[in-house]
């Protein structure tokens, strides 16, 4: 590997060459050209009918998100540390851990999520009167019991919650375009789109709402499966609705409002709650997690039960197969919403924080890969990423199916830098003129507030 020079650029788009192979569609070019193609390709495929964006927990690392692996890992050692853990969910802990570090010796590690879903479900095997199972022969022992099953199943969702009750920095809202938070950049360059164009569809994996704060923030509206407000209730068929101005403001005709996109979340929300056989919605309050990633796993043990005890009993308990509760919770819905659309002729996928782990979404992806008219973009910052290697097996589907990631010398000169969620966002999309002008009223109003907030203080003096 050799350092980047400047005159060297620092992507690789993998997808069909014009040999016919699999090769990179930057090659040979200086950066100024390669970005002007990289943007010209990026901006075309913006312009398709049907726009779907599937995001992963790689979009709230720089928020103080944790990847998959990164939360498995925090979450057990929060749990660990609690005085009344019981010595067989320690026992369960431990021979996870062992098959996480001895994975390649293995073979076969099925994922956090897939392991969560196997314990959620042993405790609705143990739970249900009347079904055909009575018990679940656990290869540790001791077993746990129904009551320690139970405790470890609801301090697996208030450590879950606490991780992922994230907040956009104070800085979210920069002065300028290059500097606000990377959920506000993407957002507001995503429904920069042509307005008789197809809305945006934002699919996501995570369980914060680092993406709702930023839509609220922007004025951008959104539809996001639930209705009302106190308490909202999920009702799918708001998905079948839109945003248009009335005719009296808009000239005389109907027209659609521009700021909008569906939004849903398919593996659920730490402000989703269960009430009775339905699914509610309320945003808590995040202000008191705001110090929880930094705390020890001591610390967090002895703040979790408290903290969490002031918020509802979350719905997010991520399981790949939740077979008990399908029918009373928005899951099936949304993932055949997600199947549905990537069926649709004239299809952007675009991909960003997403390492194909989650087998079941996977499947779907590959599957709409048969849809003949989709074209689907990968963002990875690792050029050594088995992504990578996964997208390329499509080679009969190479046209269609294209990589972003950093060349390996500009890996090797700053890694994880190139590629990423914030680097794609900020500067790789294109840019949009109504980000400045809105970020131009909202220095304005911060102008104004500090003027009168000024004459009030010299007011004061003079009194």
């Amino acid at each position: 590997m050799t350092a980047t020079t400047p005159d060297a650029i620092v992507y690789q788009l993998i997808g069909l060459a014009e040999d016919g192979g699999i090769g990179d569609l930057l090659e040979g070019l200086d950066p100024k050209q390669g970005r002007i193609r990289l943007q010209s390709l990026i901006s075309e495929w913006l312009r398709m009918e049907n726009l779907v964006v599937l995001t992963g927990s790689g979009t709230s690392v720089s928020a103080g998100g944790k990847t998959m692996a990164n939360l498995e890992t925090a979450v057990f050692d929060a749990i660990r540390a609690m005085a009344d853990l019981p010595p067989s969910i320690a026992q369960i802990l431990e021979s996870r851990s062992l098959n996480v570090q001895y994975a390649n010796i293995l073979g076969d590690l099925i994922g956090f999520e897939t392991w969560l879903s196997f314990i959620a479900n042993a405790l609705v095997v143990a739970d249900q009167a009347g079904g055909p199972f009575h018990a679940v022969v656990w290869p540790s022992t001791p077993a746990p019991t129904k009551v320690e099953l139970k405790w470890f199943v609801d301090r697996l969702r208030m450590a879950i919650f606490a991780e992922c009750a994230l907040s956009l920095p104070d800085s979210a809202l920069a002065t300028t375009a290059d500097k606000v938070a990377p959920q506000m950049a993407f957002l507001s360059k995503l429904v920069a789109r042509d307005s008789n164009l197809g809305r945006t569809h934002l699919f996501t994996l995570n369980y914060d709402t680092l993406f709702e704060q930023a839509l609220e923030l922007l004025g951008i509206q959104y539809f996001d499966g639930f209705t009302g407000r106190a308490a909202a209730r999920f009702d799918p068929s708001v998905y079948g609705l839109d945003i248009y101005y009335p005719g009296e403001v808009a000239e005389g005709r109907v027209r659609r409002f521009d700021k909008f996109l569906h939004f849903y979340k398919l593996h659920g929300s730490i402000h989703w709650f269960e009430q009775g056989l339905e699914m509610r919605a309320r945003h808590p309050d995040l202000e008191p997690y705001r110090t929880y990633a930094g705390m020890t796993a001591a610390e967090k043990a002895e703040a979790l039960v408290p903290l969490a005890q002031s918020a509802r009993s979350v719905g997010i308990l991520p399981t790949a197969n939740k077979f008990a509760q399908t029918l009373a919770m928005p899951y099936a819905h949304l993932f055949r919403s997600f199947q549905v659309r990537l069926g649709v002729p004239q299809t952007f996928l675009l991909v960003l924080g997403y390492g194909f782990g989650d087998e079941h979404v996977s499947r779907i992806i590959e599957s709409a890969l048969m849809n003949p008219s989709l074209v689907m973009l990968v963002v990875e910052p690792n050029p050594n990423s088995p992504v990578i290697a996964r997208i390329r097996r499509y080679k009969d589907l190479g046209k269609r199916a294209f990589v972003l990631c950093p060349t390996e010398a500009g890996f090797a000169a700053n890694p994880f830098a190139y590629a990423t969620f914030d680097d794609f966002a900020r500067t790789v999309m294109p840019d949009v003129q109504w980000l400045d002008d809105f970020l131009r009223l909202r220095r304005f109003e911060k102008q104004i507030a500090s003027s009168a907030n000024s004459g009030t203080n010299t007011d004061d003096k003079d009194g």
